[in-house]
């Protein structure tokens, strides 16, 4: 029985160099405040302000470190309170995603694309994959057994690469839905 550690992967934003300068100052840099899970991820001291059409989300979380191009991940109920489409897509496919503005201490950001709600996967180092019997890019379901709401989630995909640790990432309204709360594990099924 293959079994994975499931992390809940509350909303946050990755930024760009250029919108870390407007967002926080000229010579700004992300201030690192703790490691995640993922070697080299680490959340940020900063946070920014999401607006949307409908409402604004204050103190989000800004993990590092710099991107290509900024890009913010919210719930779905997230979505629908800031009033943005958000797309499910795998994390850096923003093309044609929701837009919204950010806001910080020195300025703001106009996202025209960027805001995502992110598809739930399995980060695993190639040995893990192999160890699993999946590979890059396949399609597994997970069960997760809590108390009084075991769930079995689909249409999660394997991301393998070796900088990654094991571990599946799921948003605040899966891990609700499926009490997965503290430590907890998934059964990948094939």
């Amino acid at each position: 029985m293959a079994k994975v550690l499931v992390e809940t992967s509350a909303r946050h934003v990755h930024l760009s160099a250029e919108d870390i300068k407007t967002l926080f100052g000229e010579g700004a840099t992300l201030t690192h405040k703790k490691d995640l899970s993922q070697p080299g991820q680490f959340a940020c001291e900063e946070r920014v302000t999401v607006v949307g059409p409908k409402k604004s989300i204050p103190n989000v979380i800004i993990l590092g470190p710099a991107r290509p191009a900024s890009q913010v991940e919210v719930s779905l109920t997230d979505a629908r309170t800031l009033g943005v489409a958000a797309p499910v897509r795998e994390s850096g496919d923003i093309a044609g995603s929701g837009a919204c503005k950010l806001v910080g201490p020195c300025g703001e950001v106009e996202l025209s694309e960027g805001v995502i709600a992110a598809k739930r996967h399995i980060h695993l180092t190639p040995a893990d994959a192999e160890e699993f019997g999946v590979a890059d890019k396949e399609i597994v379901s997970v069960k997760i057994d809590s108390n009084g709401r075991s769930t079995v989630f689909g249409d999660v995909v394997v991301r393998v690469n070796p900088n990654f640790a094991a571990a599946m990432h799921i948003d605040t309204d899966e891990s609700n839905a499926a009490c997965a709360f503290g430590e907890c594990y998934g059964e990948i099924i094939k």
